[in-house]
């Protein structure tokens, strides 16, 4: 049986002496107890030295990942293809599958393999011999370092510090900027203040105010590589009647150096600025094709690194950057803001002011994907991005387009947009309320209420004479016993009654008690018939 052992030196082909041994794992480690008691059992058979710490690294970068490297393919057939027979024991079963597969050699991995490789390492200096200890402890070390920076994918592209100091740089030039710009203008304008309106640029201002120095300079000076041949013309004729006050050569000066420290300072903003998206497509393609260089770049620094910001949820991106506000909206027991950072971002600012809440969250969670596969994936390449914003664009696309869309059907025919036609709600002063003279209407009103109130004594002395006549009529007809004359000649004073009360509703009131005394009487009249 031939054995496999990897160092940090090279890889080294073993021959068992004593297969029975490996029969006995648990007591396999005393048999490697000394140097001399290990040569019994096991004996190098050939030893394949790296030729440096890259050849160290890609060995055992291709032993991690479980794939065979050209040194190894050359000692396996250098060496073990002439034994073909011999059974290769090694420490991985899934790079066992790969030999058998590509080289036809028969592999065995077992715990007893296992426990021999461990007890081969114990006594590794003494089976291997011309490799001194020291330069083989100075490997394993620089190999570990190297491994272990494989392992966590370190490499200085990947260095995410460096897009936290230019984002943050980036953000105290424009403060600085701002406050440069503004007091040249201040400065400035006390001498040619016509000149601040007529340009507007503030880095075209700086570069005209450099160049020409006092206002008496415009008439000789060029300033077509500068500004525009009709803003140009605007200036001169402006300094030939401007209002500024006259200063001193060294006053120009300094106004002169303050503009040139801006010229120098946009500059390098624009250099760091191409520095920062470099960077971004180098560290987070993914997120920068989703929400953009600059936001992207304002995400990693407020979580501190790459790494840091793909452990946030989703939920967490989308309002990173608005902590002050969640925090005042749950004391207050009000609604928590929708969006941070991500609100700067070109899909949320193109959308519609009630779309925004939506896009923002389903572009949060996009992010968040893109930050995970960026910070923890293999692949530096920026397809998942694309797809990603390809399916957001469609989205903010539908909802868009929502609202003019057929509900009902299969959605896919737009409907009818009726014609739109503005109602307000806007209630109008009626000044008709102010005039103290009254209307016609009020005047007919009037003249009513008075003919009735001259008609109501002549209506009265009428109403009671009828009333007369009606007790009369009614004891005859009780006295006559004649049942069809009374009940008909009730209803004719019913009717009589409603046209009163229709026409005349005060003449109401004085006949009801008139009429109540006869309807008693019939009533007494009644019970008395009935017992007679």
């Amino acid at each position: 049986m031939l054995v496999l052992f990897e160092t940090a030196a090279g890889y080294a082909v073993f021959k068992v002496l004593d297969e029975s041994k490996l029969q006995q794992v648990d007591s396999l480690y005393k048999e490697f107890e000394t140097p001399e008691k290990a040569n019994k059992i096991v004996k190098l058979k050939h030893f394949e030295k790296f030729q440096d710490t890259t050849e160290a690294l890609a060995a055992a970068t291709a032993l991690v990942e479980g794939k065979m490297g050209k040194s190894l393919k050359k000692v396996l057939k250098k060496v073990v293809a002439k034994e073909a027979h011999e059974q290769l024991a090694i420490s991985d079963a899934k790079l066992g599958s790969i030999i058998k597969e590509k080289l036809d050699l028969s592999c065995i991995h077992s715990p007893a393999v296992a426990e021999l490789m461990r007890c081969i390492r114990s006594q590794m200096e003494g089976l291997i011999s011309g490799l001194p200890p020291r330069e083989l402890s100075a490997m394993s070390l620089g190999l570990a370092h190297s491994l272990s920076r494989y392992k966590l994918k370190f490499s200085p592209d990947k260095v995410d510090t460096m897009i936290v100091q230019a984002i943050s740089l980036l953000d105290d030039l424009d403060k600085e900027l701002n406050n440069y710009i503004m007091r040249c203008r201040e400065w400035y304008g006390w001498h040619f203040p016509e000149l601040g309106k007529v340009i507007t640029d503030n880095l075209a201002y700086c570069k005209t105010v450099s160049k020409i120095g006092d206002r008496t300079n415009v008439a000789g000076s060029d300033l077509s590589d500068l500004i525009p041949e009709e803003i140009e013309a605007e200036v001169k004729l402006a300094a030939e009647i401007s209002m500024g006050t006259e200063v001193s050569e060294q006053d120009i000066s300094n106004i002169r150096h303050l503009c040139e420290q801006v010229i120098e300072i946009s500059d390098y903003r624009t250099q760091l600025y191409d520095y920062l998206k470099n960077r971004m497509m180098a560290i987070a393609p993914n997120l920068t094709v989703i929400v953009g260089d600059l936001v992207g770049a304002r995400l990693i620094s407020h979580a501190g690194s790459l790494l840091n910001l793909a452990k946030q949820p989703a939920s967490t991106v989308q309002i990173l950057g608005a902590e002050k506000a969640l925090f005042r909206a749950l004391k207050t027991r009000k609604d928590t803001p929708k969006y941070g950072l991500i609100y700067h971002a070109s899909l949320v600012g193109q959308t519609s002011a009630k779309n925004k809440g939506k896009i923002s969250r389903m572009l949060a969670a996009k992010a968040s994907l893109a930050v995970r596969y960026d910070a923890l994936g293999e692949d530096t390449n920026a397809e998942m991005g694309v797809q990603n914003r390809a399916k957001l664009e469609a989205r903010l696309r539908q909802l868009e387009e929502k609202g003019i869309r057929r509900i009902s059907g299969t959605g896919k025919a737009l409907a009818k947009a009726d014609k739109y036609t503005h109602k307000s709600e806007v209630k109008v002063y009626d000044p008709s309320g102010d005039s103290l003279i009254p209307s016609t209407s009020k005047k007919r009103k009037f003249e009513e209420i008075e003919v009735k109130e001259e008609e109501e004594p002549s209506t009265s002395e009428v109403k009671a004479k009828k009333a007369k006549k009606a007790k009369l009529a009614a004891t005859e007809e009780v006295e006559d016993e004649s049942s069809t004359a009374a009940t008909e000649e009730p209803p004719k004073k019913k009717k009589k009654k409603k046209k009163d009360r229709v026409e005349e509703p005060k003449v109401e009131e004085e006949s009801i008690p008139v009429t109540q005394p006869t309807e008693k009487k019939k009533k007494k009249k009644k019970v008395k018939e009935e017992e007679d």
